[in-house]
């Protein structure tokens, strides 16, 4: 497991744009599983479908690639470099995401090659799929 205060070490994004508390699975260069726990407290809900809150679609898809960029770093077990996003294709949203939820980000290497990486994402909560999306990310120096 790789826990908050490892992600801190390899993200640089902080509060309000760390979207990952924790990652529960992790095979090098292959896959891992992040988790987001979504609460009431998040501040998107107060200006998105106020009365009505659910987390944006992309920022679900931003929880994705920051777990994308934990794999491909721990993956190269590489010093002084970021991971950065570089594009999505056919992403899909399934189902709102509310608060109270917990986000299952599951992200599997489909491809790669020197520092470009490809990743097929899926978000579940209960076990539902929720959304999804083809990211692709590469690792530069800072």
């Amino acid at each position: 497991m790789i826990d908050i205060n490892e992600i801190l070490t390899i993200l640089p994004h902080r509060y309000p744009f760390l979207l990952v508390d924790k990652v529960v699975e992790f095979e090098a260069g292959k896959k891992a599983k992040g988790i987001k726990n979504v609460t009431i407290n998040e501040p998107f809900f107060q200006g998105h479908f106020p009365g009505h809150p659910i987390m944006p679609g992309v920022l679900i898809i931003e929880a994705m690639a920051q777990v994308g960029g934990i794999l491909a770093f721990k993956s190269q077990n590489v010093i002084n470099k970021a991971v950065y996003f570089m594009g999505i294709d056919k992403a899909k949203f399934r189902k709102p995401v509310l608060p109270g939820d917990r986000l299952e980000l599951v992200l599997e290497v489909t491809k790669q090659r020197g520092a470009i990486w490809m990743f097929k994402g899926e978000a579940f909560v209960d076990g539902k799929l929720v959304s999804e999306a083809e990211l692709m990310a590469t690792i530069m120096d800072k």
